[in-house]
């Protein structure tokens, strides 16, 4: 068994979270900017609560989804990394004449996980409060900003400079692992990260993202809030992310068909890992008929089947 995997499996963690960039809006404008952009209510976030939030075109499409927190100097967003500048350019043209710079700070925040029985006793070791209940922030001045998620692990985003340290204190505790070891978790505990492979091609329910706390039918208006709400309301959710294993590697983006559908496509991968257990987990938005009554299979209808397993949280 891989020995990254299995620590994340059954013991305690500390990974550097190089795959996730991170955009800084600054500016007395920078609240009600992205109010008017994001699917999450961005009013809501103070000094010390964080969110889950997507980032969708008009059509209603996630362009990106993050964790958004705030900071002293503005708001922080951890998006996939392949998606930073993309993103910082298209939502850059919605600023005008408003008082807001949306920089690109992934090579000065450095962003690490923590996770498994020990971390948050290690954790405690370092910053002076912390976060008690899910979506919390702590800050500690010299030290960063811990956050808690909602499945109870830790993100912690810090100065590039201090992730060196922070880890080799922290690995007396806290098995240093690889992100990959990371990502995995993130697909056990139901967690989506759009990507390039992924982005534009899902309405923020298919990804279960509104379970997540990620989407807010209460803010008002926000790109794509149309489509996302008229889903929400008057339609018939036909596609839904699931939890699987299949015998095989796979990616981001792959298809995936039913014999239910011949050749039509009955969904795509939207994240996949090696898993400790063989094979590779994945999370994957499919067909609901497909997924209750009949067989999925990787890219062909000749390839292997995917095998269901249970959510961390259940599904409306």
């Amino acid at each position: 068994m891989d020995a990254d995997l299995d620590a994340a499996s059954s013991g305690s963690i500390f990974a550097i979270l190089g795959h996730l960039g991170v955009l800084k809006f600054s500016g007395e404008d920078a609240e009600i900017f992205l109010q008017g952009q994001l699917s999450c209510d961005v009013t809501g976030v103070g000094l010390r609560s964080s969110t889950y939030g997507a980032y969708c075109s008009p059509k209603g499409r996630m362009l990106a989804n993050f964790l958004l927190w705030r900071g002293e100097t503005g708001f922080f967003m951890a998006l996939s990394r392949d998606l930073a500048p993309a993103v910082q350019k298209s939502i850059s043209r919605f600023v005008l004449r408003s008082k807001v710079k949306v920089s690109d700070a992934s090579n000065d925040v450095a962003l690490a996980g923590a996770a498994g029985p020990q971390a948050e006793g290690a954790l405690r070791g370092v910053f002076s409060d912390f976060p008690a209940k899910p979506n919390e922030v702590y800050r500690q001045s010299g030290m960063g900003t811990v956050m808690r998620l909602r499945d109870g692990r830790f993100v912690l985003a810090m100065e590039s400079s201090k992730a060196p340290a922070l880890q080799q204190r922290l690995a007396g505790s806290l098995k240093p692992v690889d992100a990959r070891a990371w990502r995995w978790l993130d697909i056990r505990s139901g967690l989506p990260w759009v990507t390039a492979a992924t982005q534009d091609q899902l309405v923020p329910q298919m990804a279960n993202f509104e379970l997540l706390g990620g989407v807010s039918f209460d803010k008002g208006c926000y790109t794509g809030q149309e489509v996302v709400a008229r889903m929400q309301h008057l339609g018939k959710l036909k596609r839904r992310m699931f939890l699987a294993n299949v015998a095989a590697a796979a990616a981001a983006g792959d298809e995936l068909c039913s014999e239910d559908l011949g050749d039509q496509a009955s969904g795509m991968v939207v994240n996949s890992e090696a898993s400790p257990d063989g094979g590779h987990d994945l999370l994957a938005v499919v067909q609901t008929a497909s997924r209750e009554g009949s067989t999925v299979h990787l890219k062909s209808l000749a390839g292997p089947v995917l095998r269901f397993l249970p959510l961390p949280y259940a599904i409306a």
